[in-house]
């Protein structure tokens, strides 16, 4: 069935696929990104949108799904962290998608069953080496996303998604060459990184009737590195 989605920020990487998974499978789709030639070369209409100032919103009369995505990788030493690092990654983590579902929440009301999904990281739930930054933010919209999916059952379910290294434009410095992409690959138990359409798949069903008992929840696309060792 056709749904009514707000995309935030769906101009590459994982927002692009799910753009365009979500064309083919007929939905309705409002942009809200800060650049736009990807979504226009689709046929999408886009609205400015920048998470570090973000602005009013021209909405739907009713929205069924909200997809956040913009996102940062500030991997530092932890001594060379700044107070504006660390409020950047939450202004755009983190307020940036509470700016947005406040916003779109008269929308989401009106739909009979809506659905917002979040973008948490690995490093949330793994602790890894100069990710104090943005594990701090994306640790806080994990915390945002169980508290929003108790205050708005039953009628809109919060899920995030926390992948691990996935192939996006955002993690081009962590995959410049063929050797970083083959570590990052043998750092996974399945011996692969992320792949946007495979997230893209995700939100798709998390958007979906499909996925209708299901809120609250921090869904892994993570290889299983979060979760297993195969040594």
């Amino acid at each position: 069935m056709s749904k009514s989605v707000l995309l935030i920020g769906g101009n590459s990487g994982i927002g692009l696929s799910t753009s365009k998974l979500l064309l083919q499978q007929g939905h309705n789709i409002t942009a809200a990104s800060r650049s736009s030639d990807q979504l226009s070369q689709l046929g999408i209409a886009t609205q400015a949108f920048d998470a570090q100032n973000p602005s009013p919103l021209q909405l739907p009369e009713v929205i069924d799904a909200l997809v956040y995505f913009p996102g940062t990788i500030t991997l530092k030493p932890f001594h060379r962290l700044t107070p504006a690092d660390f409020l950047r990654d939450y202004q755009i983590n983190v307020l940036g998608a509470v700016h947005c579902i406040q916003q779109a929440l008269p929308a989401l009301k009106k739909s009979p069953s809506a659905s917002i999904v979040l973008f948490s990281t690995i490093a949330s739930h793994q602790g890894m080496s100069f990710h104090a930054s943005i594990a701090s933010a994306k640790s806080a919209l994990e915390g945002l996303t169980i508290s929003l999916a108790a205050e708005l059952a039953p009628n809109i379910r919060v899920n995030a998604i926390a992948p691990s290294l996935t192939n996006t434009p955002l993690a081009s410095p962590l995959l410049g060459n063929d050797a970083k992409i083959e570590a990052a690959e043998k750092r996974h138990p399945l011996q692969s990184i992320g792949n946007p359409d495979h997230i893209a798949q995700l939100i798709s069903f998390l958007i979906s009737d499909h996925s209708s008992f299901i809120t609250g929840q921090i869904h892994r696309p993570d290889g299983g590195l979060s979760s297993i060792r195969t040594f």
